[in-house]
């Protein structure tokens, strides 16, 4: 059974790094799934920004948009890629969704991408994108991926930027795999790091306790001391 991922992204530049970013994601999708597994499909907002300014006033979508606009919500799955301006998506990529109707995308897990000229902006994947698809209901995987300019043609290292395009590829294609079982994955994925925090503030408590149990006895003795001075 082939699953359908609509890769949406609001580069406006040709050509553009969100496009780039796109076609890395789609090829380790096609690398990761089994033969005629996914279909990627792309949505380039820029080609579309008319239509959507045209229908944000007028409430009427023309076929390019209403065409994408269907597909994003018959997808099992999407790719969204913005590019980040003053620390957050950018406009033509929120209007885009701000079309998109309530409930189109509910269930529907999300692979979050975003481009930059600096590391800095890194954030922004989880403190500005993560929040409107959870508003919309969808289920972003675990990792998001932002890759800054200087990142482009880097060595592919653990924790470099095409480790990180495999490992959110492979956590959406998981996704599509378990269908509901969305929630349990995340869950599952995210487990280790908590138990592994849990331990080390249990180990950082205990060594807390003992430095109050060295200081009060120290100043025990000293009391001690002092005591039997003449």
């Amino acid at each position: 059974m082939t699953v359908t991922i609509a890769a949406v992204h609001a580069g406006l530049g040709v050509p553009s790094s969100s496009r780039m970013l796109v076609d890395r994601i789609a090829h380790h999708l096609a690398h990761q799934a089994g033969p005629g597994e996914v279909a990627v499909e792309v949505i380039e907002l820029r080609e579309l920004a008319g239509q959507i300014a045209n229908h944000l006033v007028t409430g009427y979508a023309e076929p390019e948009l209403d065409r994408a606009l269907k597909l994003i919500a018959a997808a099992d799955g999407i790719v969204a890629v913005t590019p980040i301006f003053n620390a957050s998506y950018a406009g033509l990529f929120k209007s885009f969704f701000d079309l998109v109707e309530a409930e189109a995308i509910s269930g529907t897990p999300v692979l979050l991408g975003a481009t930059g000229g600096t590391a800095r902006h890194s954030l922004a994947v989880d403190f500005a994108m993560r929040p409107l698809f959870a508003y919309l209901k969808a289920l972003p995987v675990a990792t998001g991926i932002f890759a800054a300019t200087e990142e482009w043609g880097g060595k592919n290292v653990e924790g470099g930027l095409e480790h990180r395009i495999a490992r959110g590829a492979g956590e959406l294609l998981a996704a599509l795999r378990r269908g509901t079982g969305q929630a349990e994955g995340t869950a599952a994925q995210v487990a280790p790091t908590i138990a592994a925090t849990a331990a080390d503030f249990t180990t950082g408590a205990q060594r807390e306790a003992e430095k109050r149990a060295e200081h009060d006895g120290f100043a025990a003795l000293m009391q001690q001391f002092a005591g039997e001075r003449p």
